[in-house]
């Protein structure tokens, strides 16, 4: 078919303002934000959130701008509003094993009662307690249980000190120890020389006597020693005989105060009676004076083992809730222990517990970003054993290292309901999918965010109340239907075709924020398609200097453009390059010369290693079709070659192929190419010519370059068909094609593109595969004859040999 030559009305979609149903977008701010255009996403989000067996956790993958973790945002606090409250988490001392502390559920609320109550039931024991043993009734009694055991003491003391004096011995008491001395007739003690000068008989005695004193001594020890345990045990049972009621009353006060139901009931129960126990077994530590400093701080370390260390307070929500967490540090999302150093030791307790993130969100759902995650193995690490046991120790894991010795705790570890929520791109989930296998198991529920979507009136309705909300969020001016119109034709001009819409709404967000900004500067009013237009300017002119120091190059001359006339075996092809926050077209000059020989075509760019394998790949094609073409010459006797002139940062991609064979059919056949019509697109085995990428970039790179030389009316592009509903282009651009001053041309197969280069038929192959002569194929096939010639020759000389090159016959001269 003929080569198709494009009007104004094909190179961009223009959209009628009047279409979209409102005047402005003041008019659309009550409406809801819907999913624009990610209805697959939003049945996928739905349907994850809303199931509660495990590991129905959701991945969300996707472009960065999407909308992916703002969209989820919001799902994730509708579901979150519709379920139950999850519990309050409490850490409480653990009498029996103070390094393991105990874990306790409560319901929501339950757990800042509980420790509210229990700071007010301490503090009124610290009250009532000291009253009560200062009372008369206790100090009666309590003088009467040590009345008679001082009596008893006594009896005992006397019956002792008669045994001593009927032996002559004295006996007393000297700092807690039993002391007695021999004494004489006259009833004075005798030193230990008088003592060694009594008769060997009487030393006998004495000495007999003194081993019965000490066994008397041994058994009234063990006879009082019983005795004051006795008295210690009774006025220990006066003590909680006389607290008991006291410490019974605010316990059951704290028992009748958590009214609701709760699932660890037992477990709270029995810590309420091993704190009743503690409290009676440190009773003696509630009374004393004031100035007794080393009492009060003992009593202080006790009433501490009381607190309720409440790491998760649930209290305020009314529903499950909703965290991101956007600093997934090991602390931050899985919880920490902290320590203080005391004397060269770190030293802890169960106060100083901390939740993570995963903690505070059981019962609803937490949102991480894969990146974050990944950046620290060790968190990556913990995270994929929480998912395998659904079961969070809280731990300090830089303790083990530390260079001082640490108080270890090991708290009890909870069970965790969450739903994760986990945000990455398509390459991370499928790069993690391979890498952990498991992973899958985990993320049942795959979020895939679409990069573009198929424009209707619906989703440009949508589009519309995007802005309106993004001008109430950020209280900016609101936008007319025309200035909503070209913000839409920019969207499809990112999406890079004119069916669809961009789904990167960040994108559209910043230019609300743009335009906006230029209209405030205006004045008052409505944001206008002025300033759209002028932002969409002011954007390109922050971000174009590279582009346009190439254009300079090539107007100075350094790179070499040919922009009119022929020229043999040269062409300009369009390549893009994607800056990250900008992407540019521009030309670029492609030579190929053509000889006899037998090495084929020869890629330089390959050759030197400065080509990717995609365009390796091109090439390769390149060089099977144009063995098609002349098969009935196989094998080809042709030495050939194919340069990108002055590229010296290496290509890739196939976008060139076509140009490429055009410049070799040129060298070939010694016709020569329009230099003012510049090429792109792919070509397959069947030589038809594949839509490219970056279409819109290429062919405006080119118009600038050629406007800026002078625009003659002969300049133009010839691009994929399969490319036209792709174009965008620029009001300017299409401007000038309305005017005649530049064309845009369109081919399906390689044939019509180089009759639109060499002004030549291609040429249709007969029966038996030749061309017709004057055609551009049929000078191809003479050349590669007299290649294959010239070959013989030089294989079976006889008379002077001579090369030849291509458009050059043995028999001319």
């Amino acid at each position: 078919m003929p080569i198709a030559t494009l009007t104004p009305a094909d190179l961009r979609l223009t959209l009628d303002p009047a279409s979209l149903g409102f005047a402005d977008t003041s008019e659309l701010i009550e409406e809801p934000l819907p999913w624009i255009g990610q209805a697959r996403a939003e049945a996928a989000a739905r349907f994850g959130l809303g199931m509660d067996q495990p590991n129905y956790n959701l991945f969300v993958l996707g472009e960065v701008g999407s909308g992916r973790s703002s969209l989820l945002k919001q799902a994730m606090h509708e579901v979150a509003a519709s379920r139950r409250v999850p519990p309050d988490l409490c850490y409480l001392h653990n009498f029996d094993a103070p390094e393991r502390p105990l874990a306790l559920r409560l319901p929501a609320g339950e757990g800042r009662l509980l420790r509210q109550s229990l700071a007010q039931a301490v503090k009124t024991l610290q009250i009532d307690i000291p009253q009560r043993l200062d009372g008369q009734d206790y100090k009666a009694e309590s003088d009467r249980i040590e009345t008679a055991w001082k009596q008893n003491v006594a009896r005992h003391y006397a019956e002792l000190v008669a045994f001593a004096e009927a032996r002559s011995f004295s006996l007393h008491r000297e700092e807690g120890r039993m002391m007695f001395t021999l004494v004489g007739k006259k009833g004075q003690a005798l030193t230990e020389d008088e003592v060694l000068a009594l008769p060997k008989a009487r030393r006998s005695e004495v000495e007999q006597a003194e081993q019965e004193l000490r066994a008397e001594i041994t058994r009234y020890i063990e006879k009082t020693q019983p005795l004051e345990r006795a008295m210690n045990e009774a006025l220990a049972a006066l003590r909680r005989q006389v607290v008991k009621p006291l410490v019974e009353r605010e316990l059951q006060a704290i028992r009748g105060g958590l009214k609701k139901q709760i699932k660890d009931a037992a477990k709270l129960n029995a810590w309420l009676d091993a704190l009743e126990q503690d409290v009676f077994d440190n009773l003696e530590l509630f009374s004393g004076g004031e100035d007794d400093e080393d009492r009060l701080e003992a009593l202080q370390m006790v009433l501490a083992r009381y607190r309720v260390n409440l790491v998760v307070d649930n209290g305020g929500l009314t529903g499950a809730p909703v965290i991101v967490e956007d600093n997934p540090l090991f602390r931050a999302l899985f919880g920490s222990i902290e320590y203080q150093s005391e004397n060269d030791v770190l030293m802890t307790d169960f106060s100083r517990i901390r939740a993570g993130s995963l903690l505070q969100a059981h019962g609803g759902f937490l949102m991480l970003h894969l990146r974050d995650v990944l950046a620290d193995p060790l968190v990556w690490e913990q995270l994929r054993r929480f998912l395998r046991s659904g079961r969070l120790q809280i731990e300090e894991p830089g303790v083990s290292f530390s260079p001082i010795a640490a108080v270890s705790l090991v708290p009890e570890a909870v069970d965790v309901e969450v739903k994760l929520v986990l945000v990455g791109s398509r390459d991370q989930y499928y790069e993690l999918q391979e890498a952990a296998p498991e992973f899958a198991r985990h993320f049942r529920a795959k979020v895939d965010f679409a990069d573009s979507f198929v424009a209707s009136a619906d989703t440009r309705r949508a589009s519309a109340i995007f802005v309106a909300h993004a001008c109430r969020e950020f209280g900016l001016p609101h936008f007319s239907a025309a200035a909503v119109a070209r913000l839409l034709e920019e969207s499809h001009r990112e999406a890079g075709d004119q069916a669809r819409e961009s789904a990167i709404f960040a994108r559209t967000e910043a230019m609300v924020m743009e335009s906006a900004a230029i209209c405030r500067a205006r004045g008052p009013g409505l944001v206008t398609v002025d300033d759209v237009e002028a932002a969409l300017a002011a954007h390109a002119g922050r971000h174009d200097y590279p582009e346009q120091r190439l254009r300079e190059e090539i107007a100075e001359g350094d790179l070499m453009i040919a922009l009119h006339g022929e020229r043999l075996g040269q062409l300009n092809g369009l390549t893009q390059i994607d800056l990250g926050d900008y992407r540019f077209g521009l030309p670029v000059r492609l030579s190929s010369h053509a000889y006899a020989g037998e090495d084929g075509l020869l890629n330089i760019e390959r050759e030197v290693e400065l080509s990717g394998p995609i365009h390796d790949k091109g090439v390769f094609i390149l060089q099977n079709y144009l063995a098609a073409l002349f098969a009935h010459l196989a094998p080809l006797s042709l030495n050939a070659s194919i340069v990108f002139e002055q590229q010296y940062h290496g290509v890739e991609g196939d976008s060139a192929s076509c140009a490429e064979l055009y410049a070799l059919l040129s060298a070939l056949s010694g016709l020569p190419l329009k230099q003012g019509i510049a090429v792109t697109g792919a070509l397959n085995q069947h030589g038809e010519i594949l839509p490219v990428g970056g279409i819109n970039e290429k062919i405006e790179g080119w118009f600038r370059v050629c406007e800026a030389a002078g625009l003659d009316g002969s300049q133009g592009v010839l691009i994929p068909a399969r490319n036209r509903r792709h174009l965008m282009l620029s009001p300017r651009l299409v401007d000038a094609v309305a005017t005649g001053r530049f064309h845009i041309h369109a081919a399906d197969h390689v044939t019509e593109g180089i009759e639109l280069l060499t002004g030549v038929a291609a040429g249709e192959p007969n029966a038996a595969g030749h061309y017709p002569h004057g055609s551009v194929l049929g000078h191809a096939q003479d050349a590669l004859l007299a290649f294959r010639r010239a070959c013989q020759m030089q294989e079976h000389p006889k008379g002077p040999r001579r090369h030849f090159r291509a458009g050059e016959h043995p028999h001319r001269r």
